[in-house]
């Protein structure tokens, strides 16, 4: 049997951008449903999205809320790997950020942009 196919998504939008922190996540989704393994890693202000209560707050005109693809992309086995250096420079408390998620620095998020077959940034 062949290898899973893998993509990897950087976001680097929150709020500020609905459009943009939503993307990464309705294609990871859409991804899932076709089998792929799914990676999402959050740089810079995009770290915001995994702090507690922050994506129920998220909805771009014409997308579902970010909540609901978030919630769609964990329960189908996605991974959220969230940028160590951003979080503290956030200022975000580790106790503040959503279950299910992988602190990670350049080195592991390295890795995961070569193993995958595809990686796209928002």
């Amino acid at each position: 049997m062949g290898k899973k196919e893998k993509i990897v998504y950087i976001a680097t939008y929150a709020g500020e951008d609905p459009e943009r922190a939503t993307l990464p996540f309705m294609l990871a989704t859409g991804a899932q449903t076709m089998e792929v393994e799914t990676v999402i890693v959050l740089l810079g202000k995009s770290c915001y999205l995994a702090k507690k209560g922050y994506a129920e707050h998220v909805s771009a005109p014409g997308l579902k809320p970010l909540k609901e693809f978030m919630d769609i992309f964990f329960e189908m086995g996605g991974r959220l790997l969230v940028c160590q250096a951003a979080v503290n420079e956030l200022k975000i408390a580790e106790q503040d950020l959503i279950d299910g998620i992988e602190l990670t620095g350049a080195g592991k998020t390295t890795e995961e942009i070569l193993s995958a077959n595809a990686t796209l940034v928002f």
